[in-house]
């Protein structure tokens, strides 16, 4: 069941900001659907902030539930990617691109307290006021204030702001792909910052390879090895930005989302876990 278009924040781009996972959003969203035709919709006066409240409360409930039996992964862990073509993206996808966030802030949030989680999500994001959000929480209004200042804090010391302009992260990242196909060491470098990290979930990786790199020169070396993928490297949307889908005879292997910074690349999230992609296969555009 779809959520009504109108003001306000949509049940699954709040469910998915808060999880980081596709199939998550979809089982908070049917909940909250499962709530409301319990209690009856005629008894509700303002609906959206009825589904927003409750689509956190959900969330919340689903946050602390993974937490308490430790289901994050103890190997690094990219949340799932939202994907569109160049040319726009599919309608289901619409409400969650129209606040999207970056995979690089994705992977931020999912260290952050569910509580904080939800306050910074709800009020930076999607504009929710604190007292709407303190009723989520069981706390009052100042103390969901700073539940989202200390969130905010740490996003800012650990999360880049990318540029604005997608056609410049697209000649960015164009340009990255373009000198890794030639094994242009050199110019890789000159696309990359100094500090940039990539990050790369392979699932079950065998023993020996690396999930995280930093640093241009040893970012720019991985890359290199990744030449022979160039044929199959198609431009996407990925979460709003720039990014790529590696995919070959209609099969996707690998996903990357680049944070573009003043023109030069400061992040590369890669999703090559052949598992998760299988599960995420419905969630692609058609026509790879």
């Amino acid at each position: 069941m779809a959520v009504p278009a109108g003001p306000g924040p949509p049940a699954r781009a709040v469910a998915y900001r808060m999880l980081g996972s596709l199939s998550e959003a979809d089982d908070a969203v049917q909940e909250t659907w499962l709530r409301l035709s319990r209690s009856g919709a005629g008894q509700v006066d303002n609906l959206t902030g009825w589904l927003t409240t409750i689509t956190g409360r959900v969330c919340l409930d689903m946050l602390r539930s993974r937490a308490a039996r430790r289901e994050e992964p103890l190997d690094l862990h990219v949340p799932d990617p939202v994907v569109s073509s160049d040319a726009g993206a599919d309608p289901e996808q619409q409400a969650l691109l129209a606040d999207a966030v970056g995979l690089a802030l994705q992977v931020v949030l999912q260290e952050l307290a569910p509580a904080e989680r939800l306050a910074f999500v709800l009020h930076d994001i999607f504009a929710v006021p604190y007292g709407q959000i303190a009723a989520i929480v069981d706390r009052s209004p100042n103390a969901a204030w700073l539940l989202a200042s200390r969130a905010r804090r740490r996003v800012r010391e650990a999360a880049a702001v990318p540029d604005a302009d997608l056609d410049s992260q697209r000649k960015a990242v164009d340009a990255f792909f373009a000198a890794s196909r030639a094994g242009d060491l050199g110019a890789l470098v000159v696309l990359l910052a100094p500090d940039v990290v990539a990050r790369a979930d392979f699932g079950a990786a065998p023993a020996g390879v690396s999930r995280q790199v930093r640093g241009a020169r040893a970012v720019a070396e991985q890359a290199v090895t990744f030449a022979r993928l160039a044929p199959f490297v198609r431009p996407a949307l990925v979460n709003g930005a720039a990014g790529a889908v590696v995919a070959a005879h209609g099969k996707v292997t690998t996903i990357m989302a680049f944070t573009v910074r003043n023109g030069k690349i400061t992040e590369i999230d890669i999703l090559a876990d052949p598992a998760r992609l299988r599960q995420l296969d419905r969630y692609f555009p058609h026509g790879r």
